[in-house]
């Protein structure tokens, strides 16, 4: 995992779509300066700092903002990857979109959360939205219900992503607050997705440390018909240690 430099979160934040979106966007003659809606919260905010002397914007920033230390979560480059016999129904595989419900759906079908985690793990729902104190409406790509062998209940948000987006800490942070406001009973282990090229699949388990969010278990999968998993590469399983 790498780490971006110390950032400042701001009062706003776009969506990785909408910062796609006015990057490419081509601007006809006439339109260089119109303000879109999706630029709307970066205006005003630049316009409340010229509005104020600095040492006001210094206290407003200090009372409102955290300094975070990463934005976001890449997946290691030299992690080895493990072989699953792809388990995803053919029709599905035919008519899936690139997309992060694709994904979601490859892990469903594959196990992959109760393989990475090494508990039974049900899905619950997806795009579980929900209002946490302090912090508003926040929204999960799925939450899975999981249970081990002593028969104690986990709730799992899975955050899913695929292309240029990246797993943000922000959201990280939010899924672990799902977690103490809706299931504050059951133990709470939050995973992330990264689809990587070449079709390998980044897991994540992160948790709450003194320094913040810190990512505590990375595995890298790759779904393969069972004719591309050899006896050799079995047998290599067997020698790892976890």
């Amino acid at each position: 995992m790498t780490a971006n430099s110390t950032q400042l979160r701001l009062p706003f934040s776009l969506t990785e779509d909408q910062n796609a979106s006015a990057m490419d966007k081509v601007r006809t003659k006439g339109q260089e300066n119109k303000l879109d809606h999706e630029d709307r919260a970066v205006h005003d905010w630049y316009r409340f700092v010229l509005s104020y002397p600095p040492h006001l914007v210094r206290d407003y920033i200090s009372d409102k903002f955290v300094m975070v230390n990463q934005s976001a979560i890449i997946p290691s480059p030299n992690l080895v990857e493990t072989k699953i016999p792809d388990a995803t129904p053919g029709i599905i595989n035919k008519y899936a979109l690139n997309d992060e419900q694709a994904l979601l759906a490859r892990l469903r079908y594959n196990r992959l959360i109760d393989i990475f985690t090494g508990l039974t793990c049900y899905s619950l729902q997806n795009h579980f939205r929900t209002t946490v104190p302090d912090i508003g409406q926040v929204e999960t790509d799925e939450i899975y219900i999981g249970i081990d062998k002593r028969g104690v209940h986990y709730v799992l948000p899975v955050q899913a992503k695929v292309g240029k987006d990246k797993i943000g800490i922000v959201q990280i942070e939010q899924d672990l607050a799902i977690c103490g406001a809706k299931f504050p009973t059951l133990v709470c282990r939050s995973i992330a997705a990264q689809l990587m090229p070449n079709d390998l699949i980044a897991l994540f388990e992160f948790e709450l440390t003194d320094q913040g969010v810190g990512v505590s278990s990375e595995r890298h999968y790759r779904l393969v018909r069972q004719e591309e998993l050899s006896s050799e590469e079995l047998e290599r399983y067997k020698r790892r240690i976890e």
